[in-house]
């Protein structure tokens, strides 16, 4: 697989899902549990720790009530897992994408 010249060696070996940066950038630091970011934010306990384990996805609505906690704009958390996703995709398709030949303008 070939790498753009702007991706890090560690960029392209880790890839952090959005709920692995939610725990270690914002959890961490705050001394929060899932049971009490849960509660704060008013959704299951069970939701929040499939996206701590990266087995469930960042969608709008949970954007926006971890937005609203931390003080954050509207999208950020969207963000993060769609930058995830885009990066899990490339390294998917990578050998794909590499034969495609972009159209002249």
């Amino acid at each position: 697989m070939s790498r753009s010249p702007i991706t890090t060696d560690e960029e392209w070996l880790h890839n952090p899902h959005a709920g692995e940066l939610l725990a270690s950038e914002f959890m961490e630091p705050l001394g929060l549990d899932a049971a009490a970011l849960a509660s704060a934010i008013g959704i299951d306990v069970a939701r929040l720790d499939a996206l701590l384990a990266g087995s469930a996805r960042i969608d709008g609505e949970m954007d926006l009530r971890l937005a609203r906690y931390f003080g954050m704009s509207e999208g950020f958390f969207l963000r993060l897992q769609d930058q995830f996703e885009l990066r899990e995709a490339k390294r998917s398709l990578q050998s794909d994408l590499d034969r495609i030949v972009p159209r002249a303008a």
